[in-house]
């Protein structure tokens, strides 16, 4: 052993960095194990073309905890974010509907295909804010662990109140979102198609599923419980890309005394006496430890870091079928030009280029892609959204040009995607230049990530940017393994704090912030006494 810490993060991404912020903060000495040449994880900003930078996995922010940002002190390390005029943009056969930018204005577009939809929308946005309370509330909480005795019941209890306390028609409707798919869900409040399309779209984004699949309905609500600058639900750019946020976080990490080490693969995790001993690099250096955190998902850490010979066989099993496919292809492009939509011409800069502008024309066609990425390996009429953040920050290509963010879906991970990746960044290209005319010929390079990509160059197991399938059956107290909710692993000193806990997917911060807490709960009163 080389040197020993108080505690080790394996991976540098936002919630490591967050656990590892809190930790030191604390008192313990932390050293975060990087394996790329950046921290950030997926959350990253990267020149992929000369002159040209983007947030290259991550792209666009809401789900941050306003308290990791308060006791980071992100503000004062550049964190800035600029919200979005309208929210999204979605381009429809011979029409298009714009989503948010200020009170009425949605209601207006929905009316143009259905007044009682227009009606109904007022209604519904009240329901799934008081249900998206109840996540915000339970994001920075600790799920109770099954099988934990009293202390579990009371936290289950406490949990549980605020839900017991609901008034029946809020219950009702979080009945109907835990279970239920999104088309389901959606059309209990909405009639026309168009206007479904619009919130469920939310529904698979990071989701191998179509809408109408039951338990869709629920990553619906897991994407609108964030905010922006204070602003509920709201979704905005990060200046400086994704990375920005990283950043921010490295140096607030470092103000506190967290040695960051990049460039330094974690082989395993060592085990003595059914405890945590610290790591072994892939240069061969040992790290000595009693407490180990691990920012990489359960199943790259149980599966590849960890000696099956220290897990046991129920345990193994578990993690052997914890689910790890989000369905996704993310692609960055440099362009010449705006896009120049068929329904909504122009390349000039207008509100509609800075939103998040979504191509998944219907709730059949959402549908459809699912079912054509399970008979074929990739839908053959992809979902796609383009983000254009060189619309708002000006620094991330050259004058006159933009970077673009495809984010699409649905594609089976379980594809040779070395020899079908180019062409299908052909067909997503395609897909857009269906509806924009002008875009193809417009693309001056492209960064491509397929579900293979992003599971070697960001350790995304199945290419899953939610390091988990958001299924019931891995949320809150069962993510990822029941008995295992708590941020506390099977072997003594081990923890995890990504995204494979509770809440989830998204950068959130809310994982590492819940196992920092967690393990500074376990440490001795005496140590405690001590570092305080």
């Amino acid at each position: 052993m080389t040197k020993t810490y108080d505690a080790l993060i394996i991976g540098g991404g936002h919630n490591g960095l967050v656990c590892a912020f809190y930790l030191a903060k604390a008192g313990m000495r932390v050293r975060v194990l990087e394996r790329r040449h950046v921290v950030g994880g997926a959350a990253v900003t990267e020149e992929f073309h000369p002159g040209f930078r983007n947030s290259t996995a991550s792209y666009t922010v809401s789900l941050l905890r306003p308290k990791v940002i308060a006791d980071m002190k992100l503000h004062d390390y550049g964190y800035r974010v600029i919200e979005r005029t309208i929210s999204n943009f979605f381009p429809f056969e011979n029409d298009y509907l714009k989503l948010g930018g200020g009170p009425g204005r949605t209601e207006a577009e929905f009316a143009r295909f259905s007044k009682k939809d227009a009606e109904a929308y007022p209604k519904y946005d009240a329901a799934l804010e008081k249900v998206a309370n109840v996540l915000r509330d339970l994001s920075l909480q600790i799920p109770p662990n099954v099988g934990g005795g009293l202390s579990s019941l009371v936290a289950a209890a406490k949990q549980g109140w605020p839900m017991a306390q609901m008034d029946i028609s809020v219950q009702r409707d979080l009945l109907d979102i835990f279970t239920k798919s999104a088309r389901q869900f959606l059309d209990g409040w909405f009639e026309h198609d168009y206007v479904q399309s619009a919130f469920a779209f939310d529904a698979v984004v990071g989701n191998y599923a179509g809408v109408s699949t039951p338990g869709s309905a629920y990553v619906l609500l897991h994407h609108v419980f964030g905010e922006v600058n204070g602003k509920l639900g709201a979704w905005g750019h990060s200046v400086g890309g994704m990375g920005g946020i990283t950043q921010a976080m490295f140096r607030a990490c470092e103000d506190v005394g967290v040695e960051v080490s990049l460039e330094a693969p974690v082989a395993q995790v060592l085990v003595d006496g059914g405890k945590v001993a610290g790591v072994r690099l892939e240069s061969g250096e040992e790290i000595a430890a009693s407490v180990v955190a691990s920012n990489a998902g359960p199943a790259l850490l149980y599966r590849q870091l960890v000696d099956q010979s220290d897990l046991d066989d129920d345990f193994k099993r578990r993690i052997k079928g914890f689910k790890t496919c989000s369905g996704t292809f993310r692609m960055n492009v440099a362009l010449s030009e705006l896009p120049d939509f068929t329904v909504l011409p122009g390349k000039e800069q207008a509100e509609h280029h800075t939103a998040g502008i979504i191509i998944a024309p219907g709730m059949d066609y959402m549908d459809q892609a699912f079912i054509d990425a399970q008979q074929h390996g990739w839908s053959k009429k992809p979902i796609v959204e383009i983000k254009i953040p060189s619309t708002v920050d000006d620094s991330l290509a050259p004058p006159g040009q933009h970077v673009a963010s495809l984010f699409c879906q649905q594609f089976d991970p379980n594809v040779d995607w070395d020899k079908h990746r180019e062409k299908v960044a052909d067909l997503i290209i395609d897909t857009v230049n269906d509806h924009a005319p002008n875009f193809k010929a417009s693309v001056i390079a492209t960064q491509i990530h397929s579900p293979l990509d992003l599971e070697r160059k960001f350790g995304l197991i199945g290419g899953d940017i939610m390091h988990g399938t958001m299924g019931i059956d891995q949320l809150w107290a069962a993510r990822p393994v029941l008995g295992h909710g708590d941020y506390r692993g099977p072997i003594k000193g081990l923890y995890m704090c990504g995204a494979g806990t509770h809440p989830g997917g998204g950068v959130t911060g809310a994982p590492g912030h819940n196992a920092a807490q967690a393990i500074l709960a376990d440490r001795p009163f005496i140590r405690k006494l001590l570092r305080s």
